[in-house]
């Protein structure tokens, strides 16, 4: 699998590609199937989960198909009341905010994510084998910031609140998604994933002082738990520049880099010894052929770059998910234009 190669230090026979948010949005065929299908209730669907995650592999011959589901889905297996509101993203229907809140946190059981780990057999058994599959989850601080401000926020000013406030309440919140991370993780790596992606989507609203003292020991305890696997670690976040250092060292094998840092400034960062995984603007895609080969052909000399530094690999994505209105074309066409690069 040129994926797992690149991720893991080896030679990849062709450079490998995937996209986050590719299984989804932007493809008319996953439109028609989720027509009148809420989000939630497709992530708990084995057959259309399956679909869903083949589409972008059929269509743009990626390297990487990534398991179609949703960061708040284990906490919704788990028993959370939540919703996942179009236009919002998710909504919980009861905020954690106290210390009574925390305590009466449900443990996630095996059970209750059993539709995710047959989907993950269905996609097995359609999949290339020269494709990987990629399990994820969302990390705790990005759950825990869902839960306390109640949905999607752009000060996490509860959040942050309760962390510095009351440090004690903070970390044992932590501790209990971890917990469930770690979980959902193991279900995903039992069923057969080949990597797995652990998303901090908005670390990048915190300092690296505050980042390492009350997050980084809880994704480290993730990484910890799922090393046993031998299956390449993924850590991914967005606006994260200042944080790269420090999410390596909680364990990842590959750490996504977005669109704002140079991948050969990134890997320098990060001290090398791991893959590289980025970094193409996900509007780059919506500019025309010629500023997408352009800026293909920059990233490309920077992961060259930083391979040639000593990072084990690159493995090229976007900085962020694929945007509603790509047109698939152009992402085939980028597909094609990466594996001839």
């Amino acid at each position: 699998m040129p994926l797992i190669a690149a991720a893991t230090g080896k030679t990849p026979s062709r450079r490998p590609v995937w996209f986050m948010r590719q299984a989804g949005r932007s493809l008319p065929e996953y439109r028609a199937i989720r027509a009148n299908r809420g989000m939630l209730e497709s992530c708990f669907d084995p057959a259309l989960v399956c679909e869903i995650t083949m589409q972008p592999v059929r269509r743009h011959d990626t390297d990487g198909a990534i398991l179609f589901s949703d960061i708040v889905v284990p906490l919704k297996a788990a028993g959370i009341d939540l919703d996942i509101v179009a236009g919002t993203g998710p909504v919980i229907a009861d905020p954690v905010r106290t210390a009574a809140d925390v305590a009466a946190l449900p443990r996630l059981e095996r059970g209750e994510v059993g539709a995710i780990t047959a989907a993950i057999g269905l996609i097995l058994d359609e999949l290339p084998d020269t494709t990987a599959l990629i399990g994820f989850a969302g990390a705790p601080f990005t759950l825990a910031s869902y839960l306390i401000e109640g949905g999607p926020s752009r000060t996490y000013q509860r959040t942050k609140t309760m962390m510095l406030a009351e440090p004690a309440l903070w970390h044992e919140l932590m501790g209990a998604l971890t917990d469930i991370t770690i979980g959902f993780l193991h279900a995903q790596l039992d069923a057969g994933v080949d990597a797995v992606q652990l998303f901090d989507s908005w670390a990048g609203a915190l300092s690296a002082a505050t980042y390492e003292t009350y997050v980084a020991p809880h994704s480290a305890r993730v990484m910890a738990e799922v090393a046993g696997y031998g299956v390449p670690r993924i850590h991914f976040g967005v606006g994260t520049g200042e944080l790269l250092a420090a999410m390596t060292e909680v364990g990842a094998d590959v750490i996504g880099v977005d669109w704002r840092v140079p991948l050969d400034v990134a890997a320098e960062r990060v001290g090398y010894g791991v893959a590289i995984q980025g970094n193409l603007d996900p509007t780059v895609l919506m500019a025309g052929h010629a500023v997408i080969e352009r800026e293909l052909a920059r990233i490309i000399r920077e992961g060259e770059r930083a391979v040639d530094a000593g990072a084990l690999g690159h493995i090229l994505n976007l900085g962020h998910g694929v945007l509603p209105d790509t047109d698939p074309e152009a992402i085939t066409r980028a597909v094609e234009l990466i594996h001839t690069l």
